[in-house]
């Protein structure tokens, strides 16, 4: 079945069927179009939310390093990821079906019309034709009539006996020529007749049938490539549903990773002042050795030491507060446990900086020496400058180096101040030369093999980020090297090898 063989006739509604499948086509792309821009705007609205409550500022940064704030923080990132997956669903379906829908509504538009427009000039040539054949049959009926009549009047002057042979010879020949006439018409009529009908044959059974089959093609490629649009509706999403359930896992993830003892140990590190609980006062009596006369002199408050209280409220800061002088820079303000761990990651930030600027130097020299020996490479002298320049760093690096290291044999004191100095000069740097003698004892001491003086399970997963600590994980077996000194750290030895410092709180003793 066919629309040129069975709807032959139903031009009209051919034509209604065929505009309506378009209008469809079109209430498809702007419905699309729509829920691209809802696509987009949750984007936008997700990307403002992640943006909003994102950690920022030091403070913020510093709080990260709690696995529950941390999590937070990585939650935020999928959620930013995940924006950018609807985000890439709009540009696709805006590409994919909108824009390739719109260029195939407007080929099919044109198409349509050029169908269209061949039916109505068929139908017009029909219909001209007919026309024609019309008027044929009219000029044959009325010459017909004539002839018919002139004839007549030829058999009625026959037959009249007062008429001359003049008249009935006249009369004869006006009906034989108007006879001859008739039949010419009749011919022309029988002529365009038979024109006619081939022409009314072709149209129907040809023409039209041809048009109304290539106007059922074009709605058939039109459904077809509506339906290819309807799919790819479902398509364009599942393609990043991958991606979306990675975001959606990493959510998932990061619930999981959150340690609460861990985050517990934490902050105990960050804020274990090292101070020794108070002691008990003393009873002080003021009766022994008092006059009877009270005066505020007389009365002699005992003077207690200054120290850290827990339970102090906060004082308003008050104007000359505002303008105190800025932080020690030995730390000596901190409580002791802090000014270690500061002085420590002053020092590893200097002896870092100390070898980039050693390694300068050594490229330098190195250079020099290139030049030295193929002066078309260069100029030796023009190094001058940046290697007296990288010397003057080296010796001012190694003056703070040997500062800092001594604050901190001050901070540490005996034992602790050799182990904490020694764990530096392990990263080849040398401290000042008045300085070499102190460390000199400590470097014979580790160049002999240590035996663990006891061994120890890890309680907790511990990542050793900071310069001299290793990571460990719950439940290991280590090897005790050397005891906790009062600082909260023990140094411990792996069973891969690995040597470092951890927190003693996140270990049991014994196996």
């Amino acid at each position: 079945m066919d629309w040129g063989t069975d709807l032959w006739d139903q031009y009209d509604h051919i034509d209604k069927h065929t505009q309506s499948g378009i209008d469809l086509v079109d209430r498809y792309i702007k419905f699309v179009k729509e829920r691209t821009e809802i696509e987009q705007s949750y984007a936008k609205q997700l990307r403002s939310l992640s943006k909003k409550y994102a950690k920022r500022g030091s403070k913020e940064e510093q709080d990260c390093r709690f696995s529950n704030h941390a999590s937070l923080q990585e939650i935020l990132n999928e959620l930013n990821d995940y924006a950018g997956q609807r985000e890439l669903i709009a540009e696709n379906m805006m590409t994919g079906i909108c824009v390739e829908l719109t260029k195939y509504l407007q080929d099919i538009k044109l198409e349509r019309k050029t169908h269209l427009s061949d039916a109505k000039k068929a139908q017009q040539f029909l219909e001209g034709s007919f026309k024609n054949l019309e008027s044929t049959k009219k000029r044959y009926a009325k010459e017909w009539a004539e002839a018919e009549k002139a004839i007549q009047q030829s058999e009625k002057t026959e037959s009249d006996l007062n008429a001359t042979r003049l008249d009935v010879e006249k009369a004869k020949q006006h009906a034989h020529a108007r006879t001859h006439t008739a039949e010419e018409c009749r011919n022309d009529y029988a002529a365009q007749l038979q024109k006619y009908n081939k022409e009314q044959n072709f149209y129907y059974y040809s023409e039209i049938p041809q048009i109304f089959n290539k106007m059922q093609d074009m709605d058939e490629r039109r459904i077809r490539r509506l339906a290819e649009g309807y799919c790819q509706f479902s398509d364009f999403e599942k393609k990043v549903l991958p991606i979306i359930t990675k975001c959606l896992e990493g959510i998932y993830a990061a619930g999981g990773k959150i340690n609460e003892k861990q985050d517990s140990m934490l902050f105990i590190e960050q804020h274990k002042s090292g101070f020794e609980r108070p002691a008990d006062l003393e009873f002080e009596d003021y009766t022994q050795g008092i006059k009877p006369a009270t005066s505020d002199s007389s009365l002699n408050p005992p003077k207690v030491r200054a120290k850290l209280w827990p339970f102090s409220k906060k004082h308003k800061i008050s104007h000359a507060e505002k303008h105190t002088p800025p932080a020690a820079e030995d730390f000596s303000h901190l409580p002791p446990e802090q000014r270690k761990k500061r002085l420590q990651a002053k020092i590893d930030d200097i002896t870092k900086d100390l070898q980039k600027t050693q390694d300068q130097s050594e490229a330098l020299e190195k250079m020099k020496g290139v030049y030295e020996h193929n002066p078309q490479m260069g100029d030796p002298t023009s190094l001058e400058p940046q290697i007296s320049e990288t010397a003057q760093n080296i010796g001012r690096l190694r003056g703070e180096l040997a500062k800092y290291e001594t604050w901190l044999a001050e901070a540490v004191g005996g034992e602790e101040s050799s182990n904490a100095i020694n764990n530096n000069t392990q990263h080849g740097v040398l401290a000042a030369d008045q300085s070499q003698s102190f460390y000199s004892e400590f470097d014979d001491e580790f160049e002999e093999v240590e035996s663990p003086v006891g061994h120890c399970t890890a309680l907790y997963t511990f990542e050793g980020n900071s310069e001299g600590t290793i990571s460990i994980t719950e439940g290991e077996l280590l090897s005790i090297m050397e005891d906790d000194k009062g600082d909260g750290w023990m140094r411990v030895l792996r069973a891969g090898g690995d040597e470092g410092y951890i927190p003693s709180s996140y270990v049991k003793l014994g196996p």
